[in-house]
């Protein structure tokens, strides 16, 4: 199919100039102009992982335990993060903040008085090679530097006692350890981060860019940060980091304080690795081969020449090259250049429905919206009678803290599971809780991928309820239904979303040095509000 053809048949849109002037070129997925000019696979697959979260074994709420069972149903990787220490934590002197001094050396005392050793028996117990990995990290707040996370390789690490972030690095150098500055769009002075403290080296290789506080891709855009800690500043932001000619990798985490690693949209990293084994993940880290995303699972495969994302090269002529797998209607792809969108790729409005049939499409079922404030336990299945599924991609949350704040009470973790699964169905137990303002959600939900015929059906037999949809309504639109009538909780059908829809190949060249080094990244947007970044690749002119 040519790029008109694909333009006029799937409502995608291709905008922007390449720096020579010529109209940037797209082409569909797969096609024969695609093979020509996209590059081969490479050996490497994404892994997904949350470094930085938090539960009761310092300040926060659920256990341990739940947290590493939690994040083994969607995770690929992990590291649950205790707080560790803050040495120039402000407000000795006034009371309106002594609460906060309180609940801080409590926990750090705590974690000192016998639950570390408690913290490394768990991670080993739940570390296991290739299927599901485990690291030691804790935290150090810092108003004047902003707040870091010592990620370990060791297994049998321990903490060191430093007076400031860069005092922890300091104490580290020659360990094989990580220390990651986040929430860093705060006020510098205020934990927020100082881009003076930056260090190109492999203590820093990568900076966690999204979290539950928000974005700090930039001052503006969504995800603002809504935490009382304040608002967002461009000086401590990635794209002002980038702009300073810093080079450093770009990761999600979701600095939860609920005990669920991996809550679905409040941040992920994804690593880009041979295989799940610790040395090809903590390699993935180092070389800055990761990206971020806020929740869905959205495939970034981007490259530069022989490139790919973290890496550095030299050349003038620049052949970009791009595919991205969504989970979702994707709303558009930018390619960015020195803080620029040099080429913005616009998903279609609405899916075309395809003509083939069968079809290949991806259908998120949601279940939630309680109207009472006592979690819904939902259990049951879902089921295809017809074609196969591909993939079951779970997206389950936990609860909406971000930190402690006074008078709340400590609560138990509902763990959200697959129970079994097979190519026609799989078996769920889940928790959802009452959505706690019209902007902030708490259901659950999962993802299917399908081969599946039109005249197909899928359907939802939970809780004594049973719904049923064929492939060709829910390719025109979702469908919902309440349990027990009005203002009860609900099962969601979104929309069938084709394979056209959420995925885009694309090619272009830029023979332009703008600069002695130029940086580029990519960025996703689904049509959810679900969001993926890749790494910069940075080219060096010659």
């Amino acid at each position: 199919m040519n790029r008109r053809k694909f333009i006029k048949n799937t409502g995608w849109t291709f905008v922007g100039l390449a720096a020579t002037g010529s109209l940037l070129q797209g082409c569909q997925p797969k096609s024969k102009e695609a093979k020509k000019i996209m590059p081969s696979p490479h050996e490497l697959k994404l892994y997904w992982g949350d470094i930085h979260n938090h539960c009761n074994l310092t300040y926060g709420h659920g256990d341990m335990k739940d947290a590493f069972e939690a994040a083994r149903e969607q995770l690929d990787f992990v590291s649950v993060t205790p707080h560790a220490m803050w040495e120039d934590i402000p407000g000795r002197n006034d009371m309106r903040l002594q609460w906060v001094i309180d609940y801080h050396t409590k926990s750090f005392d705590a974690l000192r008085a016998g639950k570390w050793d408690e913290y490394v028996k768990m991670t080993n117990e739940y570390n296991k090679e290739n299927e599901f990995l485990t690291f030691l990290s804790y935290e150090c707040h810092d108003m004047a530097h902003g707040d870091h996370v010592a990620l370990l390789y060791d297994l049998e690490g321990t903490m060191v006692e430093p007076s400031n972030a860069m005092e922890l690095k300091a104490k580290l150098k020659g360990q094989k350890a990580f220390v990651t500055p986040h929430h860093m769009g705060y006020q510098t002075g205020f934990r927020g981060y100082n881009w003076k403290s930056f260090q190109e080296d492999g203590q820093t290789p990568f900076v966690e860019m999204y979290s539950r506080h928000g974005l700090a891709e930039s001052d503006d855009g969504d995800y603002n940060y809504l935490h009382d800690m304040g608002p967002r500043q461009w000086e401590g932001t990635v794209l002002y980091g980038l702009e300073q000619g810093y080079k450093f990798g770009i990761i999600g985490s979701t600095d939860q304080h609920a005990g669920y690693p991996g809550s679905y949209g409040d941040g992920r990293v994804m690593a880009l690795a041979p295989s799940l084994k610790r040395d090809d993940i903590w390699h993935a880290l180092q070389n800055r081969n990761v990206g971020c995303a806020t929740g869905d699972k959205i495939k970034i495969d981007f490259r530069i020449n022989d490139a790919v994302m973290g890496e550095v090269i030299r050349g003038n002529s620049r052949r970009i090259y791009l595919n991205v797998e969504g989970e979702n209607s994707i709303d558009y792809v930018d390619i960015i250049k020195n803080g620029k969108c040099i080429a913005r790729m616009n998903g279609p409005l609405i899916p075309a429905v395809p003509q083939e049939d069968p079809v290949r499409c991806k259908i998120k079922v949601e279940f939630g919206w309680n109207r009472e404030e006592e979690y819904v336990h939902w259990n049951g299945k879902l089921s295809i009678d017809k074609g196969i599924i591909n993939q079951i991609t779970p997206c389950f949350r936990g609860a909406a803290y971000t930190s402690p704040q006074p008078g709340e009470k400590a609560f138990e973790t509902r763990v959200n599971r697959i129970l079994s699964s097979s190519e026609k169905d799989v078996e769920l137990d889940m928790y959802s809780a009452k959505n706690p303002n019209t902007t902030t959600p708490a259901m659950q939900g999962v993802i299917l991928d399908l081969t599946i015929p039109k005249e197909g059906s899928l359907t939802a037999d939970f809780n004594g309820k049973r719904f049923t949809h064929s492939i060709g309504e829910l390719l025109h639109g979702s469908k919902a239904h309440f349990m027990i009538g009005w203002l009860s909780e609900a099962v969601s059908f979104n929309r069938a979303i084709p394979e056209s829809a959420f995925q885009v190949e694309h090619y272009m060249e830029d023979t332009v040095a703008e600069r002695e080094v130029d940086y580029y990244y990519v960025r996703v947007r689904q049509k959810n509000q679900q969001w993926a970044w890749s790494s910069p690749i940075w080219v060096e002119k010659i």
